[in-house]
């Protein structure tokens, strides 16, 4: 409160000795006053006399440790409005793909806003918006002159000329025709062999074949018509000096002796495929770019990173389930709603507190080992694939389990996961079977050691013994999960163990209840 007015008394005294000063020979002295309004406040600029009212700037700052930069989402405040601290600003994609609220650190009013509503890739210190105190005239907010803004996306890379003319450069002497609209041109393989060996612009050629394309046909029309001297000279054509016109035959039109070399327009391929338009029907060859969005790029990464630097080994085990979905009936009956990932869930977290060598990250130089047993479980949404996680899971019911993974699922569907629901984790889960895929392998989610696939159950038929030693058949619901284990931290012996110790809880649900 001391440094607020210690500060407010300085800037009310720099007010009245600025205005009272118009000599140019006073630029020092201004210049030593306008530093008195703090790290946290542009200095004033003058322009003809008249000072504009000092701001705070906001800037991006790193919602995570690693974000490097951020999208606005939106503005939640406009100019104009009164701000306190610890009012929620804006929202802020960070580069994880996770949306986060960026917050007001002072009392005032939002003079300006700086950058837009859905402004791509903001680099960490930029300059988002000023505020100015409560009662300034916030219309003459001085706008810092480097502040700018947002560069936008390069439609082109840098460096690279607007137009790539195909042929020799332009110091080259040239020694053939150059037709500079010449891949505009769409010609089958035929009728560009022809135009090619005799010298002949496409662009003089009337095609016939479907959209637009010139085909043999149309080659030999345009040759025949030379012939008869019916054709028109091209346009717009530079020639160097052209050889000796070989003799014309009589007859049908031949190949001469003497076959120029190919031009080196001779008709390639478009470097980058045509476009699908809007509103037409697709054409062969064309195609749509979708961009990536932040998260996916994200994930993208990471599984290139998991997959070219953790070594992934790979265990597999069948269960039997019949218990944990009679168990999951009688509980419905008293109103208690759980699914059968949650029983894996809490089946996962006991199997780590009886075989606690797998419940490690890999540090870099070795295994750490973890006291609390975090477990993440995958969650698709539509703009990718999140791992929340569920806290201490060996010490929760398998009730609880259910309503934190409800509540994870829909914070994740809605993009409002906090930091810390997200980040971390001892193993992950990763359940496909309500999709009806029977088995699978997943990919390790580093620094995490594990991670367990679960395929969807299925009836088999098995031999069980009866009380009084006979056999018979019945049948059961299987499921099979698959251990990816990082072989640097967790060896075979070690993930089959584990499977081992898995498979007996979940067969006997009972057990679960004891921890």
């Amino acid at each position: 409160m001391a440094a607020s007015l210690r500060l407010g008394h300085c800037r009310g005294l720099c007010k009245v000795l600025l205005a009272n000063c118009r000599s140019t020979s006073c630029k020092a002295i201004k210049t030593s006053l306008l530093g008195c309004y703090g790290d946290h406040y542009r200095s004033i600029q003058t322009t003809g006399g008249l000072f504009g009212v000092p701001s705070v700037k906001i800037v991006l700052h790193a919602q995570l440790p690693t974000m490097q930069k951020g999208n606005i989402v939106k503005w939640l405040k406009k100019e104009g409005d009164s701000v306190s601290a610890g009012d929620v600003l804006c929202e802020v994609e960070t580069d994880g793909g996770m949306i986060t609220m960026l917050e007001a650190h002072e009392d005032g009013t939002l003079a300006k806003i700086l950058v837009q509503d859905g402004s791509k890739n903001v680099p960490l210190g930029a300059l988002l918006a000023l505020l100015v105190e409560e009662g300034q005239d916030w219309t003459q907010v001085e706008v810092p002159a480097d502040s700018g803004s947002v560069p936008p996306a390069q439609d082109k890379p840098a460096g690279v000329p607007e137009t790539s003319p195909v042929g020799p450069s332009a110091s080259a002497p040239q020694t053939v025709k150059h037709y500079p609209e010449i891949t505009q041109s769409r010609l089958s393989p035929a009728a560009r062999h022809i135009l090619a060996s005799h010298g002949l612009d496409p662009t003089q050629v009337v095609p016939s074949g479907p959209r637009g394309l010139i085909t043999k046909e149309d080659a030999l029309r345009m040759i025949k018509q030379q012939e008869t001297g019916t054709a028109v000279a091209p346009t717009d054509v530079k020639e160097a000096p052209a050889p000796p016109t070989p003799p014309q035959p009589t007859a049908a039109p031949s190949i001469p002796q003497e076959v120029p070399a190919p031009a080196p327009f001779a008709h390639p391929r478009p470097a980058t495929p045509l476009m699908s338009t809007p509103g037409k029907p697709f054409a062969p060859g064309t195609f749509t770019d979708t961009p990536a969005s932040t998260i996916r790029r994200v994930i993208a990464s990471r599984l290139t990173e998991s997959k070219t630097t953790v070594p992934h080994s790979y265990t597999s085990i069948s269960c039997n389930i019949d218990k944990v979905l009679q168990m999951r009936k009688d509980l419905a009956k008293d109103n208690i709603k759980v699914s059968v990932n949650d029983f894996i869930v809490k089946a996962v977290a006991v199997t780590l507190k009886q075989v606690p060598d797998v419940n490690v990250v890999w540090s870099g130089e070795g295994a750490k080992h973890l006291n609390s047993i975090d477990i993440s479980i995958a969650v698709a949404t539509d703009r990718g694939l999140i791992t929340p996680i569920i806290r201490d899971a060996a010490a929760k019911g398998i009730q609880d389990i259910s309503a934190s993974a409800k509540e994870l699922a829909k914070k994740s569907r809605d993009g409002k996961l906090l930091p810390q629901e997200y980040q971390g984790g001892s193993f992950t889960v990763s359940n496909l079977g309500m999709y009806g895929i029977s088995e699978f392998t997943a990919i390790i989610n580093p620094p995490q050691a594990c991670i367990l696939a679960v395929g969807g159950s299925r009836p088999e038929l098995s031999v069980s013994v009866n009380e009084d030693g006979t056999q018979k058949i019945q049948q059961k619901q299987s499921m099979t999960v698959t251990l990816s284990s990082d072989g640097r931290i967790v060896d075979d012996a070690l993930a089959s163990r584990f499977l081992e110790n898995f498979k007996l809880n979940i067969e006997n649900p009972n057990r679960l209840i004891m921890f």
